[in-house]
């Protein structure tokens, strides 16, 4: 049992322009993006939530207790959503939150129990965990402490919109990133990369 508290949160907003329709619901290999993210943060950590702006689009799809969060700045980006995640995250609860986008089926639990494992074990006094591949930084597979949220602010109210900007300018520790690690991270962008869609 892990002692370090880490609650998930996926975001899934809904229309995707690149796939012309919700990504969530695209099966892979039969299954909706959403509900395999999902089932994978879940045997990790427990703590799932999902922030969209349609609490009822995914009843169908997800378990029937699972949490939603409504984002209240749809279509504003990932960044923006981080921000009213952390805003209403206690520190005293949680002391970590795991960002997860909804398109990324590969996820490898084993993988990231380790990750988590790190979180506690190696990465407790920094405010930011997330991996950086040959693209750039991951950070809807990464880790934010509540208390990043003040420089998160400001980035934000500055007119900062991108993940990649903030993270260069932010304390953090980089996940270290090998070939499995960098294979888990595939996300899927366009309509026909969803196996068995």
């Amino acid at each position: 049992m892990m002692s370090v508290k880490v609650k998930a949160v996926i975001l899934a907003g809904g229309f995707s322009r690149r796939m012309g329709r919700d990504k969530s619901l695209v099966l892979w290999e039969g299954v909706p993006l959403l509900r395999r993210v999902y089932d994978v943060a879940a045997a990790v950590v427990g703590d799932v939530t999902v922030m969209t702006p349609w609490g009822d689009r995914y009843r169908e799809i997800l378990p029937a207790d699972y949490h939603w969060l409504a984002d209240e700045r749809p279509g504003e980006g990932p960044l923006v959503a981080l921000q009213q995640v952390l805003g209403e995250s206690n520190p005293a609860e949680v002391d970590w939150i795991w960002l997860l986008g909804c398109d990324l089926p590969c996820l490898d639990g084993a993988i990231l129990r380790g990750w988590v494992n790190h979180l506690e074990n190696h990465f407790s006094e920094q405010l930011v965990a997330v991996a950086r591949s040959q693209a750039g930084w991951e950070p809807l597979c990464g880790f934010y402490r509540p208390e990043v949220l003040p420089q998160l602010r400001e980035f934000i109210a500055q007119g900062g919109r991108s993940f990649q900007n903030w993270l260069d300018g932010v304390p953090h520790v980089q996940i270290p990133l090998g070939e499995a690690e960098a294979e888990m991270l595939y996300n899927c962008n366009y309509l026909e990369e969803g196996k068995g869609e």
